[in-house]
This record gives structure tokens, sequence and C-alpha cells, in this order.
């Protein structure tokens, strides 16, 4: 069956400290929106707040983490991360 096949997954997403909060909502929703073409179920978004970075990122300290939990099947998600890698 097709439940069987699908798998539950989480991506955490950081983004530039400057976006308020309604930007971030904004690139979240695009971010589920682009899951759904890619047949994925169950998406829940969770905001971590700003923090600290561990090291710089392009002179940058402190950064967005989202939370993207979904369920999917694995043949799919593989591209999904694809286009992730370049945004």
């Amino acid at each position: 069956t097709t439940m069987s096949l699908l798998r539950k997954y989480e991506i955490m997403i950081l983004l530039t400290e400057e976006f308020n909060d309604s930007e971030l909502k904004t690139w979240v929703f695009n971010y589920a929106k682009n899951l759904r073409k890619f047949s994925v179920c169950d998406i829940s978004v969770i905001s971590r707040g700003k923090h600290n970075l561990a090291y710089p990122i392009n002179d940058k300290l402190k950064g967005n983490y989202i939370q993207l939990n979904f369920s999917g099947m694995p043949k799919y998600i593989s591209n999904f991360a694809n286009i992730l890698k370049m945004d």
C-alpha cells in the first residue's frame, strides 16, 4: 500500500535574522507549497526562533531556525532536497 511507503522527514531551515515575522511566514509558506508538489502530507511547521550560529555564515552571527516535519515517499524527497540546495 502507499501508506507503508511513507517515511517521516524533518528539515531544519536557516533563514537570515533580518527577516521579520511576516517575511518568515512567506518563506515557510513557499517551502510548504513546494513540498506539496512532491506528494508529501502531514506538513507541520515549528518556529525554533532566532539563535546564535556556531560560526559566521556570510558574516551573519544569528539566524532564524524553522523546522518542517512531513511524510513522503523517499523517491520524491531526493528531488526536493536538490531544489533546497539551490535555494
